[in-house]
């Protein structure tokens, strides 16, 4: 039985990678995110059969379907309501729990250790302390990723000297770790301070972050969280865990990179530097006015136009107008419009999250384009439609060496002949830094709520 428990296990590990290759195309990723949940079931359900599960009677055979059957219920109720601008936070607690369940396991070990019994000491010893560790971490400081992205909490919060009070709790924690590690005898308050210890350590890590640097923190989380995961695949000597962590925590390490490099921010910036804190700090002072526009002369532009090109953010999230943009879409193009949609990495609140909702609309994949493809595009663009974006577009990253944002990759809206930029009010964006598009010579304002603003669009090219 052993025997057929690896092959499933091995055959679903393939599974895992190749879904994993089918989700990095949106015209395959729905199939992909199915090959992995199809995979995840077999090693699920193979894992009843090791004598590891079955071997310690009924009653913990028991508690384990119930906690699967309470966490799937949960898992589909809240996956079937959440709102598409929601779901990085549901991403956020979701990991989250994640990195507190390799926790959990890797703090049975440990007090079982302190307890007395051997749990293979060495190698084992150690990896469950930095699985304990590191899930422990994702655990806590997800959690206050949720909060912030949830509005349960502000979007940094920084307490004096706070980087020194990381430090110090970061030696704390390894010393603990090292002595459970490398000790032979520890007592369960050891076990309980370090596990004290490394929940705050994620906590304080995740306070002082901008809420704009939060789509690259969750990421972060995630490879952490599949790093623990893998640690204790190997303390419990489950293959299925040690590979699925290994590519999660991989796949998330490569993904915490690339958005780091479309921000052309180092990723130790991004944790320590609490962007979005300061409410633009750095900036130079913003010459001109905002110069508002009508719906109505706003689709004579656009319906006049030989090629339009779309920014979506995450105003256009919040309102959900990615349908009513179909339908604007759908208009433009009978009129012999070319209309385009320029993706930046970092757009929304996660990577793709623009992607997911024009298809979700029926935009076409053929008419979406990304950052390096689209941008040599924009000076023969006739007008350039930003919905509810700002850091992506702000040309101060390209003029302003003192900007937070200074070096960043943007699109270039500002190149286009015009640019009509709908936006709910003449505040700053999510990460507080004044937006130089808006008081461009060729830029106009269009105020108001996305959808009920594109509405207007349509309703002024229907009657031209």
């Amino acid at each position: 039985m052993s025997g057929f428990i690896e092959i499933v296990y091995f055959v679903a590990a393939v599974v895992f990678i190749l879904g994993l290759k089918k989700m990095s195309s949106p015209v395959t990723a729905r199939d992909g995110i199915v090959w992995a949940g199809v995979a995840m079931v077999a090693a699920t359900l193979v894992t009843f059969f090791s004598p590891s599960v079955y071997g310690h009677g009924f009653f913990n055979l028991l508690l384990i379907v119930v906690a699967i059957a309470v966490g799937s219920y949960i898992a589909y109720k809240s996956a079937k309501s959440v709102e598409m601008t929601d779901m990085p936070q549901m991403i956020a607690i979701y990991n989250g729990m994640g990195g507190g369940a390799a926790a959990a396991i890797a703090a049975v070990e440990l007090v079982r250790f302190a307890g007395g019994h051997d749990i293979g000491g060495g190698t084992v010893q150690l990896l469950a302390v930095l699985g304990a560790l590191i899930g422990a971490v994702s655990f806590s400081g997800s959690a206050i990723a949720f909060a912030k992205l949830q509005g349960l909490m502000n979007k940094t919060l920084r307490l004096p000297s706070h980087q020194a009070l990381n430090i110090a709790l970061f030696v704390i924690t390894v010393l603990f770790g090292a002595i459970l590690a490398f000790s032979g005898e520890v007592g369960g308050f050891t076990v309980f301070l370090f596990f004290l210890c490394a929940l705050a350590l994620g906590v304080m890590v995740t306070l002082p972050i901008g809420g704009a640097d939060m789509p690259v923190v969750i990421s972060l989380f995630n490879a952490l969280t599949g790093l623990a995961v893998a640690f204790e695949g190997y303390l419990l000597g489950n293959a299925a865990m040690i590979i699925a962590g290994t590519v999660v925590g991989s796949s998330g390490t490569l993904l915490t990179q690339l958005m780091a490099k479309a921000m052309n921010r180092p990723l130790s910036n991004i944790l320590f530097s609490s962007f979005g804190s300061a409410g633009g700090a750095g900036e130079e002072t913003v010459e001109g006015t905002m110069k508002e526009i009508e719906a109505s002369d706003a689709a004579v532009m656009m319906a006049y136009a030989d090629k339009v090109i779309i920014v979506p953010g995450y105003g256009m999230a919040v309102a959900q107008a990615q349908h009513k943009l179909a339908e604007l879409v759908q208009l433009l193009e009978d009129r012999g419009v070319t209309v385009k949609f320029a993706i930046h990495p970092v757009a929304g609140r996660m990577p793709g999250h623009m992607n997911v909702l024009l298809a979700e609309a029926g935009i076409d994949y053929d008419k979406i384009y990304d950052l390096e493809e689209i941008n040599p595009e924009f000076p023969t663009a006739d007008v350039a439609l930003v919905i509810g974006a700002n850091d992506v577009v702000n040309p101060v990253a390209r003029t302003n060496p003192d900007s937070p944002i200074y070096g960043m990759p943007i699109l270039d809206a500002d190149k286009a002949k015009n640019c009509i930029v709908i936006k709910r009010g003449k505040g700053s964006g999510f990460s507080g830094i004044e937006n130089h598009l808006f008081y461009a010579e060729n830029t106009r304002m269009l105020y108001g709520d996305a959808q009920k603003a594109i509405s207007e669009l349509i309703a002024g090219v229907k009657q031209l």
